[in-house]
């Protein structure tokens, strides 16, 4: 099992900067890949980064250029660091854990944009 202690979040105004933090219990190497979705009210659940045990990472389209991944292999952190946040960008963001075949999520952190 993957415990994930997520921090960051938060309220900006449009344009502004912020930075999410997912600490796992279990060493990066040891995880097929960790990220982050976000869900706002009335849409499911979405994809918006994750890298990968080799480092790899995933962008959904709507963020690519503005969000970047990257891990912190020695304190088993993940961090997603968002700029030139839009307004649609507010949602909570889950961060996510997938080993083998099992999920794990965080608890969910609020980022509101306001316009």
């Amino acid at each position: 099992q993957v415990q994930l202690e997520e921090s960051g979040g938060g309220l900006v105004q449009a344009g502004g900067s912020l930075r999410l933090s997912c600490t796992t219990s279990k060493s990066l190497f040891s995880i097929n890949d960790v990220g982050y979705y976000r869900q706002s009210p009335g849409t499911q659940r979405a994809l918006v980064a994750a890298i990968t045990s080799g480092g790899y990472t995933n962008y959904a389209s709507s963020v690519k250029g503005r969000f970047a991944i990257s891990r912190d292999i020695a304190r088993n952190t993940v961090y997603l660091q968002m700029d030139s946040l839009e307004p649609d960008d507010t949602a909570v963001y889950y961060c996510y854990a997938r080993k083998v075949n099992d999920m794990y999520w965080g608890q969910g952190t609020q980022v509101n944009v306001s316009s």
